[in-house]
């Protein structure tokens, strides 16, 4: 591989550059409490126009340059993760190649590993969304699937400023600071204060702390990061991957194993590090800027550019050099200074360093072996990487001014490789990507949506000569 009240951007701020320290923190703090509200159904949210706003900077700092959306992989959505995908019904052929898909411009676009439906925002702040729904995750008051980017009437009049999505969910993060969810919500992930199973229109979630400006979701369970470096956690506690030092199992009888389901965001409180011996360190005045969920793990970043990871260690998708669950964010030894930015997949993490070199550890294939801790990706060495895509298997990764795929069968189409050369285990440049500007990607479990610049005239003429999916 040789609302009326939308806010335009203006210039955005650099990568890194968006969570400060404090933001009002004498008007809200963050929320500390220790027990989860299970036993409180009633809940009094502060109403939005009392809320403080955000910082001006703070908020500009989460728009980038709109683009049009690309997309290849699996797009017969109510397929997605079957055992058997019988061709017979598949309502639309997959995407071996990157197609166009839809004429409006966005500026975020967000899926999961797990996922089989996608969240988008557009230039002016509507959230769209599109996929499967069979949990109503897509907020269109319906559980119906939508083959294409549909406006969510519900948040119509907020400005959404983040989002993520889950297997089953979808969070919508406004520029106030206020979370909204939908979909399934049978392990509380939705954090409404209760479990009720299926939420079809965005519902805002039981918080009351320092407004939030970041989300991350896993198969099952929520993580809200607020405007001081605060994590909260809500939904499924298996594995630990809450965060609380706990995995919520208990026996209802002598046979039948249930979790206690966190239905409302609690904060995540402690930090450490382990030594080889053993011995474990608190580490204090943690402030986290930036994390990612894979379907049973978090990794998540601070302001020193430490990185902490947490939940099913499996496979080492850890990176402490064993396979022991954590329930509590764990320093990565191994790599614990110098880190820009997180990525998690199924089974596996990736970091990019501050010198943009690309780190994985965990396993991306079923057969051989797993990195145990961070290890360079020896062929995207000397590459600037600018947007990571992370899906099952797969992962797709815009570098300079190529779109580089890889990843083991079962594929769907996702790598944009073309009909035969559907997986491919080492890195490989997607030859008709060349010469676009890549500014976004991300993946679901089997399709991948791509972001282009088309401000240069010679980019332009490029998507022209892209085939257009019409669902």
């Amino acid at each position: 591989m040789s609302n009326s009240r939308k806010r335009r951007p203006d210039t955005p701020m650099k990568k890194g550059s968006q969570l400060k320290r404090s933001c009002r923190p004498d008007l809200i703090p963050s929320d500390d409490s220790e027990e989860s509200e299970l036993s409180q159904p009633q809940f009094d949210h502060i109403p939005e126009e009392e809320m403080p706003k955000l910082p001006e900077a703070l908020v500009q700092s989460f728009y980038k340059p709109p683009g049009v959306l690309l997309m290849a992989g699996l797009v017969s959505w109510d397929l997605v993760a079957k055992r058997e995908n019988n061709p017979l019904k598949m309502t639309h052929p997959n995407l071996f190649t990157f197609h166009r898909f839809s004429d409006k411009r966005f500026r975020l676009i967000v899926s999961c590993c797990s996922a089989g439906h996608s969240v988008l925002v557009a230039e002016e702040g509507i959230a769209y969304a599109f996929g499967r729904n069979s949990f109503g995750q897509l907020g269109l008051a319906d559980t119906e699937t939508r083959n294409y980017p549909t406006k969510i009437p519900a948040l119509e009049h907020h400005n959404i400023i983040n989002a993520a999505v889950g297997k089953n969910h979808s969070l919508f993060v406004t520029d106030i600071g206020t979370v909204y969810a939908c979909g399934d919500n049978k392990s509380g992930q939705c954090g409404v204060g209760s479990i009720t199973p299926v939420i079809t229109t965005p519902t805002r979630i039981h918080y009351s702390g320092a407004p939030i400006v970041k989300v991350a979701c896993g198969a099952e369970f929520s993580m809200i990061l607020d405007c001081n470096g605060v994590l909260h956690s809500f939904g499924l506690p298996e594995y630990g991957q809450l965060g609380h030092n706990t995995d919520g199992k208990y026996f209802v009888t002598a046979t039948k194993l249930s979790y206690h389901y966190e239905l409302v965001p609690k904060k995540i409180n402690f930090f450490y590090e382990k030594s080889k011996e053993g011995h474990v360190t608190p580490i204090k005045d943690v402030a986290i800027v930036d994390l990612s969920c894979g379907n049973n793990h978090t990794v998540a970043i601070d302001t020193l550019k430490r990185a902490f990871s947490w939940g099913f260690g499996g496979f080492g998708r850890l990176g402490h050099n064993e396979q022991k669950d954590e329930s509590v964010p764990r320093l990565i030894t191994t790599h614990s200074r110098g880190i820009n930015s997180v990525h998690c997949g199924s089974t596996y993490s990736l970091i990019v360093n501050e010198a943009g070199s690309l780190y994985m550890f965990g396993q991306t294939k079923r057969t051989g072996e797993a990195n145990m801790y961070p290890k360079p990706v020896q062929d995207l060495i000397g590459w600037n990487i600018r947007s990571v895509g992370t899906s099952n298997t797969s992962i797709v990764i815009a570098a300079d001014d190529s779109l580089i795929a890889w990843g083991v069968s079962p594929t769907y189409g996702e790598l944009g490789l073309g009909e035969y050369g559907r997986s491919t285990t080492n890195p490989r440049e997607v030859p008709l990507m060349q010469g676009l500007d890549i500014t976004q990607v991300t993946m679901g479990f089997s399709h991948t949506l791509l972001l282009s610049n088309d401000e240069k005239a010679d980019v332009k003429r490029k998507l022209t000569t892209l085939p257009i999916f019409m669902p």
